[in-house]
């Protein structure tokens, strides 16, 4: 075993305070949002379009009666070009907001693994500007030899530009 990989597994056997976190690709970069928020994983489908939706809306998908919109967090976020391959999945996040559940699909590249992370494992994201504004980053971990950026799901139902928009044309 590895230094790096005996490290992560000793962070996790002496620390009870652990979270559950799905991690997914995004434009080959690693992302990871808390499991709880996580209501199921769909194949890709082509959702319903939305007249005069943003183009990261791509749509909305029926699950089981109810009507729910779906984004495709590689065109929000600006990294990727949208394009749906065979691994192309839709996450169906859920969140409590103002008493009031709300619940979205995110179209990822594809969905990596499920990872237990220990509270003192998850950093603080840093005060940099980034192509993901910073409201939307909850925190960074360290998997073994890569680096997860975890997403503050309930920020990414705020559907506020992450860019403010120039007037200077």
């Amino acid at each position: 075993m590895n230094e790096a990989v005996m490290e992560y597994d000793e962070l996790l056997a002496t620390d009870s305070n652990t979270q559950q976190f799905l991690t997914f690709i995004l434009a080959d970069e690693l992302y990871a949002v808390d499991i709880l928020s996580v209501q199921e994983i769909r194949g890709w489908e082509q959702p319903t379009l939305i007249p005069n939706a943003p183009v990261y809306i791509k749509g909305v998908i029926n699950i089981r009666g109810m009507i729910i919109p779906v984004m495709d967090l590689r065109l929000r976020f600006n990294v990727g070009n949208g394009e749906c391959i065979a691994t192309t999945v839709v996450i169906v996040l859920s969140v409590k907001q103002g008493g009031v559940n709300r619940t979205m699909g995110v179209v990822v590249d594809a969905v990596s693994d499920v990872v237990n992370i220990s509270e003192s494992a998850l950093s603080s994201a840093l005060p940099v500007k980034g192509v993901i504004a910073a409201d939307k980053i909850s925190g960074i971990i360290n998997i073994k030899k890569k680096t997860a950026t975890v997403l503050a799901v309930e920020m990414l139902f705020d559907f506020k530009p992450s860019i403010p928009i120039s007037n200077d044309f």
